[in-house]
């Protein structure tokens, strides 16, 4: 081949490849995005996009779902390991002190729920007696200063007179507020003590010095620690094990022996 032909070859070569599209070419490109558009909008509108999409969202929305039940039962198992254990030294038992199941509860004596589930956990404990009930305080702040004086009264009660004397103490509150912050009024907390049998002297002196108001502000926070947000907040506690279940709000007996069925059956 003639060389000085090559150059000239090559010029040519290179327009034709880099000319511009026909007018064929470009219908022909024209038609296939126009058939794109089309099938893109006839699929967008059809019943299997929509069943595609409906679905992408229920999978999205039961993995959220999932990670925020293994989230809260994670932070639940981190709350209930806060609850403090059972410590016949400073809670009050009623029931038999060795056994295997305990109710905690973390109580306000003014709260209108906390009377009604009262009178039910001490159904509960008589019909079982394979568990006893630890009574903890929880006075709202919108019940104050009845609620929490209320509960330092049960505690001077108990430090003078025992764990009859609390209990006692404690039933007779239940029995006679009308509840809601102002049921009770502070002024019969120690007519009460004397009624019960306990020396007025010792307990208004006990009252008067506050001597067991850091207490009750300790079991307060340790429910708050344990995820009590309200009264009365309950935990079935298998003592062997340290198993606790939440139990929230005033539940009815039939509810409480579920729970304590469930916690029977899982530990055989």
């Amino acid at each position: 081949m003639n060389k000085p032909l090559i150059p000239a070859l090559i010029g040519a070569l290179m327009v034709s490849l880099w000319s511009p599209p026909s007018q064929a070419q470009e219908a022909d490109n024209a038609a296939i995005e126009q058939l794109i558009d089309q099938k893109l909008d006839e699929y967008v509108n059809s019943e299997a996009f929509d069943e595609r999409v409906e679905q992408a969202i229920i999978r999205f929305i039961e993995k959220q779902n999932q990670a925020r039940a293994e989230q809260e039962r994670k932070e639940r198992e981190t709350r209930v390991e806060n609850l403090a254990a059972v410590d016949p030294q400073s809670d009050y038992i009623r029931g038999k002190p060795d056994a295997p199941f305990t109710l905690i509860e973390y109580s306000d004596y003014e709260c209108p729920y906390c009377k009604r589930f009262h009178f039910t956990a001490k159904e509960f404990v008589e019909k079982h007696p394979d568990v006893n009930w630890v009574y903890r305080h929880f006075p709202l702040n919108f019940h104050n200063p009845g609620a929490q004086k209320e509960a330092e009264a049960a505690e001077c009660a108990g430090a003078l007179g025992g764990n009859d004397a609390f209990w006692r103490y404690s039933d007779l509150i239940f029995e006679r507020t009308r509840s809601n912050g102002k049921g009770f009024p502070i002024a019969n907390l120690g007519p009460l003590a004397e009624e019960i049998g306990l020396d007025r002297q010792a307990f208004d002196a006990c009252m008067n010095e506050e001597r067991f108001k850091d207490k009750v502000l300790a079991q307060t926070q340790n429910g708050m620690a344990s995820g009590v947000t309200g009264t009365p907040g309950n935990f079935l506690l298998h003592n062997a094990s340290g198993e606790a279940v939440p139990i929230g709000g005033a539940q009815p007996l039939i509810r409480l022996e579920g729970m304590l069925q469930k916690m029977k059956d899982a530990l055989k």
